[in-house]
């Protein structure tokens, strides 16, 4: 809000007015605005924990208000179920390809998404136990660092 309204133009100490005033009001709430969002991407569009996280921050919510929304969101809405969504819809979608491409393809997606490594390992292994082989070499501690720096 506050770079939005520098923005446009007006004064420094206006615009520190109106910030003071909104929270006064409650009407600039970064923690609710943190935790509705999470729980919309997540619900909706599904996004997994770091995405969220990385989509806050570029908001301009605080690390601390952003992680708390995502915990909010994280209690209301389970994460294991919309992965597991998204994962049988592109199963079905890509069924042209081989299965254990495929796997290896669907991890690849989850983890862009924001879910984090270890979580998808586990449910794609309980959603395919045939081809679980396929997943054999994926480190998910790897995934998880690579995924957290861009978090940041």
């Amino acid at each position: 809000m506050r770079l939005a309204l520098r923005a446009k133009g007006h004064p420094a100490d206006d615009v520190e007015h109106a910030i003071v005033r909104l929270r006064r009001e409650r009407l600039l709430d970064d923690a609710g605005f943190a935790a509705r969002f999470a729980r919309s991407r997540l619900e909706h569009h599904g996004l997994g924990r770091h995405r969220l996280r990385q989509a806050l921050r570029r908001k301009g919510i605080a690390a601390p208000a952003a992680d708390a929304g995502v915990r909010e969101a994280l209690g209301q809405v389970s994460e294991t179920a919309v992965l597991d969504t998204l994962a049988r819809r592109h199963w079905k979608a890509s069924r042209a390809k081989e299965p254990r491409q495929r796997l290896r393809r669907l991890w690849a997606f989850l983890l862009r998404r924001g879910f984090p490594a270890t979580l998808i390992l586990s449910r794609l292994k309980a959603l395919w136990p045939r081809w679980q082989d396929a997943l054999d070499g994926l480190e998910p501690a790897e995934a998880e660092a690579a995924t957290e720096e861009t978090d940041e």
